[in-house]
């Protein structure tokens, strides 16, 4: 099982960047799928991008294409979110997820372990 711990969230202004780290601890991260979602209060948590082990071959939804950038430093264990041009409707907790799949889902159900999830909260 790995073991996962988000940083870089905060407080910004519509337009600022941020970048979002998720550092894993445990044997499996170079062989899991990445993912990060979002939930904004009140509603439900949604798939924002994934990675694949090899960093061959990436996905975002829609909203983020064009802004948010997932990448990965498996000699680090780390996965990164870069959140460009930040929007009010940004407004989230971002999550980090790992998946033992080989391809990229989109539905929380394919992940089986999950950070804390760090705040981003974007002020217009």
């Amino acid at each position: 099982q790995v073991h996962l711990v988000e940083s870089g969230g905060g407080l910004v202004q519509a337009g600022d960047s941020l970048r979002l780290s998720c550092t894993a601890s445990g044997r499996t991260f170079s062989s899991s799928t990445m993912g990060w979602f979002r939930q904004a209060p009140g509603k439900e948590r949604n798939f924002v991008a994934a990675i694949t082990k090899t960093d061959g071959d990436t996905n975002y939804a829609d909203s983020v294409k064009g802004r948010f950038t997932i990448s990965r430093d498996n000699s680090k264990n780390t996965v990164y979110l870069q959140i460009n041009s930040l929007k009010p409707e940004d407004t989230a907790v971002y999550y980090c997820a790992a998946s033992n799949r080989e391809t990229i889902y989109r539905s929380p159900l394919f992940y089986n372990a999950w950070g804390q999830g760090t705040q981003v909260t974007v002020s217009s």
